[in-house]
């Protein structure tokens, strides 16, 4: 039997920040990043931490689910962004939100982190490992962004997700296969340099600004197009499923035009994509639950959908999960 997704909630900070604030002081204009990225605006968390963004998304699925805190038994964290390099954060989120019966760790996965960790969420209930995992996929890139680079300032937002993943009722829904890729090759092209033990805080690598997303934008986005057409495209195929039979594609946003490209290549037509970097921005690993979040609160999802989930990300990371919807909307 497979795991499956029963609850999914967002988070985004009050506070929005248009194309218009970066083009004040930096060579840079609206038309220019929604052209290139689709995006118009973002959020940003002026005071707070990663956790601030989960523990919201956290308390209203336990809501909405009728669960006590101590209802939950794992807690994983995706995120870029922790805290702290050590508390994880998740150990975080369980002291704020008060799951006691919880254990828990983070996954650092860059944009891809997400699905690396639903499939780790389905493995431990697959197992009998964990009855009910909390999956918080959730990033503060404003902490990390470079905001004097007008390359990567205007690229990335701030937000928060909950996904809840419990074993599903019918063996003909949830989560039914995966692909996930890594290329440590990649590596070079995006990343954070300093900061870890490779390199470690100085005051030579905060001046050289190191701290900061280091990206090389034009073969982040060759392999991005590539990467996550291939990936999608593959898993439709391993399960004879056609562009019919897809209800939503449900990709990592970073740029409208690798989404775009991904739709294209799966035969896809747009109103079959589901699309809100124009809003937010990248949140890096709570884009894709955000999207689903916000289209089942919408109504948009049926049970019984094939949803293809796809992301791409520094590392290089990439993947596709394949789901069947079986919430009832």
């Amino acid at each position: 039997m497979p795991a499956t997704i029963t609850a999914v909630t967002h988070y985004f900070p009050p506070d929005i920040y248009k194309n218009d604030y970066f083009s004040k002081y930096l060579d840079t204009s609206d038309e220019w990043i929604k052209t290139r990225t689709g995006i118009s605006e973002r959020r940003f968390l002026k005071e707070g931490a990663t956790s601030d963004l989960i523990v919201p998304a956290a308390k209203q699925l336990l809501e909405q689910k009728g669960l006590s805190p101590s209802d939950i038994d794992t807690i994983i964290v995706s995120t870029v962004t922790p805290d702290h390099m050590f508390p994880n954060t998740a150990a975080v989120v369980q002291d704020k939100v008060g799951m006691p019966n919880a254990w828990g760790f983070d996954i650092s996965a860059a944009c891809s982190g997400y699905l690396f960790s639903l499939r780790t969420a389905a493995s431990l209930v697959e197992s009998g490992t964990s009855k009910r995992v909390l999956l918080c996929g959730a990033d503060k890139m404003s902490s990390i962004m470079d905001f004097q680079d007008r390359a990567t300032a205007v690229l990335f937002g701030d937000g928060g997700t909950a996904t809840l993943v419990e074993m599903s009722d019918d063996p003909n829904y949830g989560i039914l296969d995966n692909i996930l890729h890594i290329d440590g090759e990649g590596g070079k092209y995006l990343k954070q340099i300093a900061g870890g033990s490779f390199k470690p805080a100085s005051h030579e690598t905060v001046d050289k600004r190191e701290h900061y997303i280091f990206q090389d934008g034009q073969n982040v986005f060759k392999a991005a197009v590539k990467g996550m057409a291939d990936v999608s495209t593959e898993i439709m195929q391993r399960h004879n499923l056609s562009h019919d039979d897809i209800a939503w594609l449900v990709p990592h946003q970073a740029n409208l035009r690798i989404i775009s490209a991904t739709a294209n290549r799966m035969g896809l037509s747009p109103d079959k994509v589901m699309i809100n970097i124009d809003k937010y921005a990248n949140t890096t690993s709570a884009t894709i639950p955000s999207c689903l979040s916000e289209w089942k609160d919408a109504g948009k999802i049926k049970k019984g959908d094939y949803l293809v989930l796809s992301s791409f990300g520094a590392g290089f990371t990439w993947g596709a999960i394949l789901l069947r919807w079986n919430m009832n909307v």
